[in-house]
């Protein structure tokens, strides 16, 4: 196994879909309270993209334009907006296997398969997933079963680093969580297996400590008694 280098940024592409900010959050908070390596994340916005396919979300086919994004080097990780990371994502990287052009979970529904990529960016069997190719239904028909790619190059993950929620037999040691049923917000989901994670994980995504724990110590921490903040400069605080 060889991933990224041990100084390099972990680089994580999470498809975006603007109905569901707090899914996109959530996820992202996720990652971060966690991971011992620095992350680049970056979302996946359909708009800012050079392509116009639009699928169930408006990730649908952006996913697959990651190897491009990433100039075609290194690894780079896609996931799904409603996943919930519960382990080191660096521990992910660590599986990635330079034989591979992309390694996945291969979960009973190969649909899902593309839900969760691990992308040898570098990979010559990857040159083909340019904007032009990703955005083509003649030519690019069935990437969601990485159609482009032979068998042979499609490294298998643990199951544990993709557990669909609704669809696997129940996992209290999922690392990666996928609601692909609709996450625990929504009233229709909100008994489902790890809810209470994700709850949780939402509730510190949303959260901050109070103003006088913030911004006691700073220069802006001099205030009126009607609470108005004067620009005056204590001889205590600090920026």
């Amino acid at each position: 196994m060889a991933g990224p280098p041990d100084d390099a940024l972990l680089p994580i592409h999470i498809g975006y879909d603007p109905r569901q900010p707090m899914a996109y959050n959530v996820l992202q908070q996720s990652i971060l309270r966690r991971s011992t390596r620095p992350v680049a994340i970056t979302p996946l916005v359909l708009e800012t993209l050079p392509i116009e396919r639009y699928g169930l979300t408006p990730f649908t086919f952006t996913r697959f334009l990651v190897p491009w994004l990433n100039g075609f080097d290194g690894w780079a990780l896609f996931l799904d907006l409603d996943m919930l990371v519960r382990a080191d994502i660096a521990e992910l990287f660590a599986l990635a296997d330079p034989d591979k052009a992309a390694m996945v979970t291969k979960l009973s529904m190969k649909l899902e398969w593309a839900s969760m990529i691990l992308f040898n960016c570098g990979h010559p069997a990857n040159a083909v997933l340019t904007p032009d190719y990703v955005d083509d239904p003649d030519r690019c028909v069935s990437p969601h079963e990485l159609d482009w790619l032979d068998p042979a190059l499609v490294g298998a993950l643990p199951a544990e680093w993709n557990h669909t929620v609704g669809y696997d037999a129940p996992r209290p040691d999922a690392k990666l969580v996928h609601f692909t049923q609709g996450v625990p917000l929504l009233p229709e989901t909100r008994e489902c297996e790890h809810a209470a994670s994700w709850m949780q994980e939402a509730q510190t995504a949303t959260s901050s400590r109070s103003w006088a724990d913030l911004m006691g110590r700073s220069i802006h921490a001099a205030r009126t008694k009607d609470g108005r903040v004067v620009p005056k400069l204590h001889p205590d605080a600090i920026a």
